[in-house]
């Protein structure tokens, strides 16, 4: 019985990540001002990070676990210098 409830909990939680996806990416693209579009891209490669947690639950694969690990320093590194950029105009002193 548990194993039914985990299966469709991951189910439903990959369906509602993937709908924050779309909201994302609406407005990653809509977005009025350039700090809406930099949170815009901070959340959906948060919402891509939980997406791979979630199927690696799934399968049981490491594979997805170490490419959320990618994904978490390559977007907190990303983030940082497009705020940065936005502060001074500069990315690199």
């Amino acid at each position: 019985m548990s194993a039914v409830i985990i299966f469709w909990a991951l189910v439903a939680s990959q369906l509602m990540l993937g709908a924050a996806m779309a909201c994302t990416v609406y407005r990653l693209i809509v977005g009025p001002r350039a700090q809406d579009r930099i949170l815009a891209t901070d959340a959906l490669y948060l919402n891509s990070l939980l997406l791979l947690i979630t199927f690696g639950i799934r399968t049981g694969s490491m594979i997805y676990f170490e490419a959320a690990l990618i994904i978490a320093l390559l977007g907190f590194v990303a983030t940082v210098a497009l705020a940065k950029f936005l502060m001074r105009g500069e990315v690199i002193e």
